[in-house]
Order: structure tokens, then C-alpha cells, then sequence
């Protein structure tokens, strides 16, 4: 084998070492820079081509700053690309396990940062984002999130320090609305949510408006995210009889009653609904709904996914479930669980 065909194969068994060390790294900060676990792989791909075809000048040097590098130059653009697409109807982020968001054996769940890890892919954090433009985005989630100094953040962004403390200040200037009410995610908080959102469903499917809207707050809002495929509301709802008329009034459209599966997504729990049999196209197949609680522990928002192509994921990894959102033939009928946290959670 000639020396040149070795350098070869040296390069692609390190390229290969390095995609292994940093690919979930990298999923976890891209998904926070889009919302998206489709665009995430998608651009964890990209960056690694871009390793194999323009490598780091200066081998000897690190590899995870020129990937975070890469990575967020190319999410930036992705976020630019999809600011010009048009979305029917409200946009919500997709839902995904949090398994996929931490990286084992790094670091824990909880940082020193301005917003916790966990936090950070909660629904509510991810589309407090998106007041934000990219450059703003990236910036907050590599200073308060990741805890990059603002030498290490204008590396990564090719911005000088003194840009990345202005975009600093107005990043968190934009989630003002967001720190006045914001509860980061806890093992307490999330048992309290699932008890109450338990009870809102079995309201739901008694078509009890009274008993729903007494478990909403006054100012509750609801988001459906169909991307236009389903009837559902084009904007959001809002007020606790608005919205618990709103359910209730879905909930009577559909002749078969939904299985549901409790799964803890974007660091809450969520509710994973589907069907027996293959229904009318005018409706979902399957969906996932996540409450969010007030301080009084009344629901405060609720979010509805409904597009298929934000819960394929999901319902590639529930094995019960076809592709297609409805039971799988011969599967048992599952009861509802919620899974527990552990005790610690690494970070991406």
C-alpha cells in the first residue's frame, strides 16, 4: 500500500472516530438551533461531508470547535431558508425523546448556565427562540445554554467580541417574555403536569367541558400544528371555555376512540395517541399532545402535533405502532405509563 493510500485510510479511521465522539453533540445543538429532528440529521450529515472534503487546516488542532463551527454556520442558513418557506398554520417544534438530546458520558443535566439542559428543548424555550433571528439564536444557546465564553462564541460564529455582546444583550432583551414565567423542567414539576394533563384527557373523552375548562387557566393557550393537512384551529385558542370548546368539539368529529402512550419528550411528559384501525384522511392517525402547567398548577398552554412528518420518529420507535400511525396487527392494547427520568442527565 503506497503512503498515500495509508494517510487515506488513517484520515477516514479518524473522521470516523471523531463522527462517533461528536454526532449526538452535535444533533442536540442543532435540533436547539431548529426545532427539528429531521433538519438536525440533516445538517449533522452536511457538517461531516464538510470534514471529509475541507478538513481543518491545522490537524493537530481540536476537532469539536471547527465542527460546532460548521454546524451552526449551516443551521443559521437553514433557519434563513425556512423564514422564506411558508407554514399553514402555527408552527411547533418536533417532538422528540430525550435520549436523543443527552450525550452519556459528558456532562450533567443541570449546568451553571442561564437556562438548564433540559430546559433548552422544552417546547416553550424552543419557540421563545424563534422571536429570535439565527445569529441571535446561536448566540444564546452557546453563551447560556452551553456556557461558551464570548471569545470561544465569536470563534465559533466568526463575529468579533464586541458583536457578540451586542447580540448577547438583545437576545436575551427578546426573551423577557419568556424569563417572566419560565419553570424549568423538574422530576416534581413533571409528575404534576402528567396527573393534571391525565385528568384533562379523561375529561376530553367524557366531552366534559366544565371539568376541562376547570383544570385550564383563565388565559390558557392551545396550538395545533397540522401544517394544514387536518382541520384544526389556523391560529392559536385562547381562554379556558375557548379551548375546552375547542377540544371537546374535535373530540366529537372522531367516531374511534385513540390508544395512548405516556413518553417523556422535549424534557415533559407527553401524550402519544393513535388508532386501531386506519381512519377517514380528514383526520390524524396519531398525534402527541404535551400540557404546560401555570404556578398554580392549572395548564397554561397546550401543543398539538399532527403533521406526520414530525411524529414519524416517534412512531418508528413504538413497536405496537405501523408506520402508517395506527395499532400494528395482533399488538397488545398498552396502558398508559410515564417514564421516569433519571437521576442525572448528561449534557449534549
Amino acid at each position: 500500500m503506497s503512503e498515500g493510500a495509508g494517510g487515506t485510510v488513517a484520515r477516514g479511521a479518524e473522521l470516523a472516530r471523531v463522527f462517533d465522539e461528536n454526532r449526538r453533540f452535535l444533533f442536540g445543538l442543532c435540533y436547539r438551533m431548529t426545532g427539528s429532528a429531521a433538519d438536525a440529521d440533516d445538517l449533522v450529515q452536511q457538517t461531516f461531508e464538510r470534514a471529509l472534503q475541507t478538513p481543518p487546516a491545522r490537524s493537530q488542532d481540536p476537532w469539536r470547535p471547527w465542527l460546532v463551527r460548521v454546524a451552526m454556520n449551516l443551521s443559521r442558513d437553514e433557519l434563513r431558508r425556512r423564514k422564506r418557506r411558508a407554514y399553514r398554520g402555527p408552527w411547533l417544534p418536533e417532538p422528540i425523546e430525550d435520549d436523543l438530546l443527552v450525550e452519556p458520558a459528558h456532562e450533567p443535566a443541570s449546568t451553571s448556565g442561564r437556562y438548564e439542559l433540559l430546559e433548552s428543548v422544552s417546547f416553550a424555550f424552543l419557540l421563545a427562540l424563534e422571536a429570535l433571528t439565527p445569529v441571535q439564536r446561536a448566540v444564546l444557546l452557546l453563551r447560556d445554554v452551553l456556557e461558551y465564553t464570548g471569545a470561544e462564541t465569536a470563534r465559533a460564529l466568526d463575529l468579533s467580541e464586541g458583536n457578540v455582546r451586542v447580540i448577547h444583550h438583545r437576545a436575551r432583551s427578546a426573551m423577557t417574555g419568556y424569563d417572566t414565567g419560565r419553570q424549568p423542567p423538574t422530576r416534581d414539576l413533571g409528575e404534576r403536569t402528567l396527573e393534571v394533563m391525565g385528568r384533562f384527557m379523561q375529561a376530553l373523552g367524557a366531552r366534559d367541558v366544565a371539568a376541562m375548562e376547570a383544570l385550564l387557566a383563565g388565559d390558557v393557550v392551545t396550538l395545533t400544528d397540522t401544517n394544514g393537512r387536518y382541520p384544526a384551529a389556523g391560529i392559536a385558542v385562547v381562554g379556558a371555555n375557548k379551548v375546552a370548546r375547542f377540544h371537546a368539539g374535535i373530540a366529537r368529529l372522531q367516531v374511534l376512540q385513540p390508544r395512548v402512550e405516556v413518553r417523556w419528550l422535549n424534557s415533559a411528559p407527553a401524550i402519544l395517541g393513535y388508532y386501531d384501525e386506519p381512519i377517514t384522511d380528514r383526520f390524524a392517525p396519531a398525534f402527541v399532545t404535551i400540557g404546560e402547567l401555570d404556578p398554580a398548577g392549572r395548564v397554561r398552554r397546550i401543543y398539538t402535533v399532527l403533521a406526520p412528518e414530525k411524529i414519524e420518529r416517534l412512531l418508528a420507535s413504538s413497536p405496537g405502532i405501523s408506520p402508517s400511525g395506527t395499532a400494528a396487527r395482533g399488538s397488545p392494547r398498552r396502558r398508559p405509563r410515564a417514564r421516569r427520568r433519571r437521576a442525572s442527565r448528561p449534557r449534549p
